[in-house]
């Protein structure tokens, strides 16, 4: 793909994680500027060290997804920094306890559904009420292939929250493709990320137990899951509206 993203901004929820690192590496290599937002600001500063500026730079901002406030103000800032808000990735994201849904504590759903539902709500919230002013814009959100893809033993909240962010992408690209915003999720499978792996696994154990499951017979690379975001945001995918892209190896098909 050889899409350029060339005076854009974007806004890159989650961004201290690893498909964030990846995600924002590949926007500023095609020449966007991209602004990394997230909790931990130390986590937000060596995700920014490590991605080379490419011709926009980076920048962060540091934003509790689950705060209304704090979103507006973060759309706010990134606006009156860069001039713009042009594409939004929603990827902030946490998985919670994995347990049966008869022993999950409600703290612990509640915390799942605040960020991986609330947090894709209000950022695509104020993202667009920014984007519908200024000409349109492009939201990729990161859902995952566990939720309306598969289901896995006890992940009963993050399944229940990534199957409400696929629906929530779909709902908003029907609403709001004709302000000129087109809005479309990316459902990654597991990923070389520390969220692949369970309790007590070496990389070994890990690597073993996914080829048994995923027919490639191995996790996926950040880089593969930021091909399919950027992809998304560009303009070779313009008459991609409201969709929810797989990317998980064959572990669904």
């Amino acid at each position: 793909m050889t899409a350029r993203f060339d005076d854009r901004v974007v806004l890159l929820t989650g961004g201290g994680g690893a498909i964030a690192r990846a995600v924002a590496r590949d926007f500023a290599d095609r020449g966007a500027t991209v602004v990394l937002a997230g909790r931990d600001p130390d986590r937000l500063a060596a995700a920014a060290e490590s991605i080379p500026p490419g011709a926009g730079g980076i920048d962060r901002i540091t934003v509790d997804v689950t705060d209304p406030d704090q979103v507006a103000a973060a759309v706010a800032t990134v606006v009156s920094r860069h001039g713009g808000l042009h594409v939004a990735v929603n990827n902030a994201g946490i998985f919670g306890r994995s347990t049966p849904l008869g022993d999950l504590d409600d703290e612990t759903w509640h915390a799942v559904l605040a960020v991986n539902v609330t947090g894709v709500f209000l950022s695509m919230k104020h993202e667009i009420a920014h984007m519908r002013s200024h000409g349109g814009g492009v939201i990729v959100n990161v859902a995952s292939n566990i939720g309306a893809h598969t289901r896995r033993a006890g992940t009963a909240a993050y399944a229940a929250s990534k199957a409400a962010v696929s629906a929530l992408s779909r709902a908003a690209a029907r609403d709001h493709i004709a302000d000129g915003i087109r809005i479309n999720a990316v459902s990654p499978g597991a990923t070389d990320t520390p969220m692949s792996f369970r309790p007590g696994e070496t990389r070994a154990d890990r690597d073993g137990r996914v080829a048994t499951v995923v027919p490639a017979g191995r996790v996926a690379e950040p880089a593969e899951i930021a091909a399919a975001v950027v992809w998304l945001a560009s303009d070779d995918a313009r008459f991609v509206v409201g969709h929810d892209l797989v990317v998980d190896g064959g572990a669904t098909a």
